[in-house]
């Protein structure tokens, strides 16, 4: 994005540079001016890491590890270059290997950190502080693991990366910094550009509402039942969807059911009752190209002299 500068009569574009013609190093000096200033790149966070390399394993270190004010960790990785190489590939990497940081190994990590930064501060006070907590809360700290990219700009393969993983429910933020001078100043211009600020609340809603479908997906009943009639197994290890139509079979071999009954079953959506039909009311394209798995009951002749024709239980695949 352009900046320029407002003169008395028109607007003046003011030049951007670069981080490597302003000689700026990645670590010395871009990562040293934001881990004092987190909350330029990410709001409400706090740094307790630098060159993180606790790892096991691994040699490789995390530029910057925060936590947030909802004890999410944070991974911040920084770049200078213009097309930020595979940093997300890396970013996601470091994420996955302090996922499962626990509260001490944090208070560890912030305590040395505060002793490289000269900070005379008791870190687990500090960061109970931070998080508005009266002691640790273990199973509330790190639940997830936030990333945030900032670099010089970002290539279409990395933005492009990053929207599809915040799509299926990762939260990824890619942050640009561009330096500019201005009359002797160098002054830096900080702008999200994933996920934009004014779809971020949306989109955090989004990826919130498909984490639960997918939880609840995750924990539909699966578990196995068993029919008796009169104390005697009449049909063993069938799916929950299954009650409504081995119900009806076994009533209806007993002559316990009858048209009316069926129909007045076939109201009541619980237990799948109403996927059940009888064979003139099934489809010829239902039959023809198998759209449905079909199984045959017996007559509902039982009881009240009901028609003799055959039932059969569909239900999509």
């Amino acid at each position: 994005m352009a900046i320029y500068e407002l003169a008395q009569d028109s607007l003046i574009k003011v030049e951007m540079t670069s981080f490597e013609a302003e000689k700026l190093k990645e670590r010395q000096d871009i990562q040293r001016f934001l881990k004092s200033q987190i909350e330029a790149i990410s709001p409400d966070t706090l740094v307790i890491a630098e060159e993180y390399s606790h790892f096991v394993g691994s040699n490789r270190r995390l530029d910057l590890l925060g936590i947030d004010k909802s004890a999410n960790l944070v991974v911040i990785e920084l770049k200078r270059d213009d097309d930020g190489g595979h940093m997300e590939l890396q970013a996601i990497r470091y994420a996955a290997m302090v996922s499962n940081l626990t509260w001490e190994q944090a208070v560890s990590a912030y305590r040395e950190f505060l002793s490289q930064t000269g900070q005379d501060i008791d870190a687990e006070s500090s960061l109970l502080d931070f998080l508005a907590w009266d002691s640790p809360q273990h199973s509330d700290f790190a639940k997830e693991t936030r990333i945030v990219l900032a670099a010089s700009s970002f290539s279409k393969e990395i933005t492009t990366s990053v929207l599809w993983m915040n799509d299926i429910g990762m939260d990824i933020t890619c942050v640009r910094l561009q330096p500019f001078r201005v009359n002797g100043k160098l002054l830096l211009n900080i702008e999200q550009i994933v996920p934009l600020p004014e779809a971020m609340d949306y989109q955090i809603e989004v990826r919130h509402k498909k984490r639960e479908k997918r939880v609840a997906s995750n924990e539909k009943d699966h578990s196995s039942l068993n029919l008796y009639v009169n104390g005697i197994p009449y049909q063993q290890g069938f799916r929950k969807s299954d009650i409504g139509f081995y119900t009806v079979k076994a009533l209806e071999e007993h002559q316990l059911i009858d048209e009316s009954g069926f129909s007045y079953l076939r109201n009541n959506k619980t237990c799948s009752f109403q996927l059940l039909k009888k064979y003139e009311e099934i489809k010829g394209t239902e039959d023809k190209y198998k759209k449905y798995r079909t199984q045959l009951c017996l007559t509902t002749s039982g009881g009240s002299g009901s028609s003799n024709s055959p039932t059969r239980r569909n239900r999509l695949e």
